[in-house]
């Protein structure tokens, strides 16, 4: 297989790109529908009437800037009501006013409506160690940004998020006993500090299972960098794979079925909990490269329990934390409705099903600008600028209105936007690599339950290796 093969499909994908190794490129296609997407949209012409009722409906937004006012989105605090997760989607993974956009509403939450967790796609093991530093200041920014963002993670490693998880850590120094906290949600690595948690765990409290779990865990923990292990494990023999996944659960099933060890109080039950989840969280990442990744039935399969993975994982920590939780990810994540047939059921559609209105998804749409991804003929990170949004498609009769920026609640817009945004059309959706041969389609009245569009984009300022 060509290089450009190997990495084209990956393009909506983020931390597993390296599984998808072959997968053929694939056409323009329509998701849910064997029409084309060009004949798909060319049956719906909008009227004036649509962008009328857009513009009768929608709040104007006023700055992405994350500093300042936040005035503007006092609108969006009321659409938002009764919500205790909400899925931050991006139309890119690479440009800054989505970014800065999310700062600016995470800032929001957590000031006005009681929200104190950011939840980001990348590793449970990561997102730990950004956590020890936001709320304990423990370790250089910097230096974990370079080591944990990494592989196809390293696209995170931009100024907007390290302005963000600076905000964060600056905001726990002045609210101590409140503070606010940041998690990984992924499962496409599980760093060694992990492994070694469990083992000490184990060999605290439960003496008698140490051999075991340690035996079990045996050359199992990464050894090299968070990049240079995502893009060699693949290449281990199928079976190999299996039977790592086997191990790993058989940790997490012990873990599980153990009471908590003597302690003095719930603290020890609490520290049983966690340790309980990062077993699991090994075992997820185990898991999910234990398919067959030369089958695309196998790779569909493998996407659908990494966004139930994930979904998982963020209705585990609002349980055990009691946080709201701010949801970031790809838009085809926080969606109720895949834009993609290769992910069967979305992040945002679980979440769905666990929490009912409690999750609220929150979609970007963009006409024209710029952002970094990764080149799908080289795996090189570098920015790219696409133009006016296509003719037919939901971008160019978003940006008719006669605001620039806005947010629209989509659930409420009166006819015939409603029925406008209920049906199926040609639509940005950019995601880990570029070019990316798919046409992309989406409704997106199903997909979400609010809109915030921007007229132009920029791509971020990345920090990380090309």
């Amino acid at each position: 297989m060509t290089r450009r093969k190997a990495l084209i499909i990956p393009s909506v994908l983020l931390s597993l790109s390296a599984l998808t190794v072959a997968t053929p490129a694939m056409g323009a296609m329509a998701h849910g529908s064997p029409t084309p997407a060009s004949k798909a949209s060319a049956s719906w012409q909008p009227g004036e009437s649509v962008v009328a009722g857009i513009d009768r409906s929608s709040h104007p937004l006023r700055s992405t800037n994350p500093t300042g006012s936040l005035r503007d989105l006092d609108a969006l605090g009321r659409m938002l009501k009764g919500a205790e997760v909400v899925g931050l989607g991006e139309a890119t993974h690479g440009s800054r006013d989505f970014f800065r956009m999310k700062h600016r509403v995470f800032r929001y939450l957590v000031e006005e409506k009681g929200f104190r967790t950011f939840s980001l796609e990348l590793p449970w093991s990561s997102g730990v160690r950004i956590d020890e530093y936001v709320v304990q200041g423990k370790g250089n920014l910097k230096d974990i940004a370079r080591e944990e963002f990494q592989g196809s993670y390293r696209i995170w490693n931009n100024q907007d998020y390290i302005d963000l998880i600076t905000w964060m850590r600056t905001y726990n120094l002045h609210h101590p006993g409140d503070p606010v906290r940041f998690m990984g949600n992924d499962m496409g690595y599980a760093g060694p500090e992990l492994y070694a948690r469990v083992i000490d765990h184990v060999s605290q409290k439960y003496p008698q299972l140490l051999e075991q779990v340690t035996e079990l865990y045996r050359g199992l923990a990464p050894t090299t960098d968070a990049g240079t292990f995502a893009e060699e494990y693949p290449k281990l023999p199928l079976a190999e794979r299996q039977e790592r996944a086997e191990r790993t659960r058989k940790v997490y099933d012990l873990l599980r079925a153990q009471r908590p060890g003597p302690g003095p109080g719930p603290g020890d039950k609490q520290d049983h909990l966690w340790m309980t989840q990062h077993a699991l969280a090994i075992h997820q990442m185990a898991r999910g490269f234990a398919f067959d990744i030369t089958d695309e039935d196998q790779i569909a399969q493998m996407m659908k329990l990494r966004d139930q993975v994930m979904a998982e994982n963020v209705e585990w920590w609002r349980q055990y934390t009691g946080n709201k939780i701010l949801l970031s990810g790809h838009n085809t994540h926080v969606s109720y409705d895949s834009f993609d047939s290769r992910y069967p059921k979305t992040q945002g559609s679980f979440l769905r099903d666990a929490l009912g209105s409690r999750y609220a998804s929150i979609g970007f749409s963009f006409y024209k600008g710029s952002f970094n991804a990764f080149g799908t003929d080289d795996d090189v990170m570098r920015s790219y600028h696409v133009d006016a949004a296509k003719p037919g498609s939901n971008e160019q009769t978003l940006d008719k209105a006669r605001r620039d920026d806005y947010i629209l609640d989509m659930r409420t817009a009166p006819e015939p936007a409603r029925t406008w945004l209920d049906k199926e059309r040609v639509t940005w959706n950019i995601g880990a690599g570029w070019p990316d041969p798919v046409e992309y389609t989406a409704a997106l009245g199903k997909a979400h339950d609010i809109l915030i569009h921007l007229h132009d984009i920029q791509a971020t300022t990345y920090l990380g290796a090309p």
